[in-house]
């Protein structure tokens, strides 16, 4: 699991189409329109991607991630290991502040966490992934 934020922007004047001989022409103007944050859950070796946008992220985003990934992508895993970077939002603190105790409870016993390392993370699969850019 990563997350990639990504700044929402709009032409200001519209490109040219390409012609013979000329490619085409995109004028470096643009207007920002806010920023978003991706979520991408990667399951490498079977082929999958699945992605989820939110408007910020936050600790609360990402509990509705997990209990995304634990009861739709994976609801018969026995238990889920998730790979991802040391962001203080990744925490069962923030399934507790999200749900009742119980379903968080229930949400972190379905998973094992791999932590990449702190300085030097190799995730990065949402900043490299060529649909993301």
């Amino acid at each position: 699991m990563d997350e990639t934020p990504k700044q929402l922007i709009k032409e200001v004047r519209r490109s040219l189409p390409a012609k013979p001989g000329f490619d085409e022409r995109v004028d470096y103007e643009y207007s920002r329109c806010g920023v978003c944050n991706v979520f991408m859950i990667s399951e490498p070796l079977a082929g999958k991607r699945f992605t989820k946008v939110t408007n910020q992220r936050t600790r609360k985003d990402w509990a509705l991630l997990v209990k995304y990934i634990c009861d739709k992508l994976y609801p018969d895993a026995e238990i889920i290991t998730l790979v991802m970077d040391n962001l203080s939002s990744h925490s069962a603190a923030a399934l507790y502040e999200t749900f009742e105790p119980e379903e968080a409870k229930r949400l972190w016993d379905r998973l094992e966490f791999i932590y990449t390392p702190k300085h030097g993370s190799w995730l990065n699969m949402a900043e490299i992934d060529p649909a993301f850019n």
